[in-house]
C-alpha cells in the first residue's frame, strides 16, 4: 500500500499511512472546508457477524447497542474492570453485519478480546482489512466515493462528536464547543476504491490531505481519540461520557467506576486545551511534561499546527491543576509557554450543569 501512496506528487509517507503531500496547512484547510479527503490507513476494521451481535455488543461495552438501528452512527468503549479505557471504535450496524472502525495498533488487541468473549453466543468477529479500507471527510467530499455496502446500507459512519448521544452526558461547555464546527464521516470502501482515490490523486484529479491534516482539526476540535490513552485513562477525563457511554444502560465491564465517578466524585485528571507559543516548527512530543513553574501538573497527549490557531494540542492534566495560569511545556528547542482553555472542569460530575448541545437524532440519515 506504500507504493500506491508513493504515487502521489509530494507525499510523505510513514508506517501510519499518507502524512503530507508537501502543504499539510493547504490539506488541512481543504480537508475542513469539504475540498479533499483523506486515507486513513491508521484505521482498521472489525466486522462482528451473527444474530446475537448487538445484544452482545451492548453487554460488554460501555454503549447501548442492542436496538441500534440500521446505518445509526455511534461509538463504544471497552472497559477493564477498574473503568480505564483499553479500547475505542466507531459503530455502524447493516442489519446483518455490525462494523467497527478502530485504531490500526490497537485492532489486533480488540479482536483477540472479541473471540475469548463469545461464549455460546451466535457472533462471528472478524478482521476485515484485507477486504476494506478507510476514508474520511466532509459528508459532502465523500459524496463521489463507493462507500461499501454489503448488506445495502452505505457504511458511512458520521462522527457523532459533540453532541450528546441518548444516555450520555458532556462536561464541557458546549456555548463555544469547536468541535460543533467540525463535520466529519468516516467511509468504509473496497480497498479496490481506495485504490481509484489515490490513483486520481495521483493524476492531479483528486485533492487528498494527509493523516496530519486530520489530527490538526481532531486536535482543534477536542475530540479525543487512542492518542490521548494510557493505562489510567477513564473516560470522564476526556469528556467521552457524550458520545461513547451510555450511563442508563445495563451491566458491563467496569460500569462501576463509570457511575461512581460521575455519580459521587470527579475525575482524578482533566483533558485540556492549548494554545502553545513559540515556532510552529517544533511540536511538544506525545508525553512531554507539562509544567507550571517547576511542578510537572500533566502530559502533552498530541500536538499539532492548525490552520488557523497555530500551535496547539492536548494535554492531560491534574484535577486540581490551576486554569488561570500559563503553563510550559517542553520541546526539542527547549520550553514553551502554553495558555491552557478547559475541556473537562474540576467540579465536572452529575451535580455539575452546564449549557448542553441538542441530544443527537439516533435515526439514521435519509438517504
Amino acid at each position: 500500500m506504500d507504493a500506491e501512496l508513493r504515487t502521489i506528487p509530494g507525499a510523505v509517507v510513514d508506517e501510519r499511512g499518507l502524512q503530507h503531500s508537501g502543504s499539510p496547512l493547504t490539506e488541512q484547510r481543504a480537508l475542513a472546508e469539504g475540498g479533499a479527503l483523506a486515507i486513513l490507513d491508521d484505521r482498521a476494521v472489525i466486522a462482528v457477524g451473527g444474530p446475537d451481535r448487538l445484544t452482545w455488543l451492548d453487554s460488554i461495552t460501555s454503549q447501548a447497542l442492542a436496538r441500534l438501528e440500521p446505518g445509526v452512527s455511534t461509538e463504544l468503549l471497552v472497559l477493564d474492570p477498574q473503568g480505564h479505557v483499553e479500547h475505542a471504535a466507531g459503530v455502524l450496524d447493516d442489519g446483518e453485519t455490525a462494523w467497527l472502525l478502530v485504531d490500526r495498533d490497537r485492532a489486533a488487541g480488540l479482536l483477540a478480546w472479541l473471540l475469548k468473549m463469545r461464549f455460546r453466543l451466535r457472533v462471528e468477529p472478524w478482521d476485515a482489512s484485507a477486504e476494506y479500507a478507510v476514508v474520511g471527510g466532509t459528508p459532502d467530499a465523500l459524496a463521489g466515493v463507493a462507500v461499501a455496502s454489503p448488506a445495502g446500507t452505505p457504511l458511512l459512519w458520521r462522527d457523532p462528536w459533540p453532541g450528546v448521544s441518548d444516555g450520555g452526558v458532556g462536561y464541557a461547555d458546549d456555548a463555544d464547543h469547536p468541535g460543533s464546527a467540525r463535520h466529519w464521516a468516516e467511509a468504509v470502501v473496497a480497498c479496490a476504491e481506495r485504490s481509484r482515490l489515490i490513483a486520481e490523486a495521483a493524476a492531479g484529479e483528486r485533492a487528498i490531505a494527509g493523516l496530519l491534516a486530520v489530527d490538526a482539526l481532531r486536535i482543534a476540535a477536542w475530540r479525543p481519540s487512542a492518542a490521548e490513552l494510557d493505562e489510567r485513562s477513564i473516560p470522564h477525563e476526556l469528556d467521552w461520557l457524550r458520545t461513547a457511554v451510555h450511563l442508563d444502560k445495563g451491566c458491563y465491564r467496569g460500569q462501576e467506576t463509570v457511575a461512581k465517578v460521575h455519580n459521587l466524585g470527579h475525575p482524578p485528571r482533566r483533558l485540556v486545551a492549548l494554545q502553545l507559543d513559540g515556532s510552529d516548527s517544533v511540536l511538544p512530543a506525545p508525553g512531554a511534561e507539562v509544567r507550571v513553574g517547576d511542578d510537572v501538573i500533566g502530559t502533552v497527549r498530541a500536538a499539532a499546527v492548525h490552520y488557523e490557531d497555530g500551535p496547539i494540542a492536548l494535554a492531560v492534566v491534574r484535577r486540581a491543576a490551576p486554569v488561570d495560569v500559563d503553563y510550559v511545556v517542553d520541546t526539542a528547542d527547549g520550553p514553551v509557554a502554553a495558555s491552557p482553555r478547559v475541556v473537562v472542569p474540576a467540579e465536572a460530575g452529575a451535580a455539575a450543569s452546564v449549557p448542553r448541545l441538542p441530544r443527537l437524532n439516533r435515526r439514521p440519515p435519509a438517504s
